[in-house]
């Protein structure tokens, strides 16, 4: 009975193994577009262009010595530390010229 069953999760998750190499291949091929919710700051940082648009928009923040404290979060998730200055409309302009970038 045990041989039985190891068999048949044998024969369902064959399936699945062959599935997930192309579906992570798709999705790497891909580069995820850069956003103010999604891309962590330290990515937008490493990438020039991205850097540029954050130096437009809020380069007291990028020039600030916390910056590289936060480069695992993102902009939204700062926000909440200094919303007079990443204001909605300032991560709505960020997101904007980011999504430029793509094209």
């Amino acid at each position: 009975m045990l041989k039985l069953i190891a068999a048949s999760a044998a024969l369902i998750t064959a399936p699945i193994m062959v599935v997930m190499p192309a579906q992570a291949q798709a999705q790497a091929a891909a580069p995820a577009a850069l956003s103010t919710a999604a891309t962590t700051i330290g990515d937008l940082l490493d990438n020039p262009a991205a850097k540029a648009v954050l130096v437009k928009h809020i380069p007291e923040v990028v020039a600030g010595d916390q910056i590289e404290m936060a480069r695992g979060m993102t902009l939204v998730d700062i926000q909440q530390y200094a919303a007079d200055v990443i204001t909605d409309a300032k991560l709505a302009a960020i997101d904007a010229d980011l999504a430029k970038l793509g094209k």
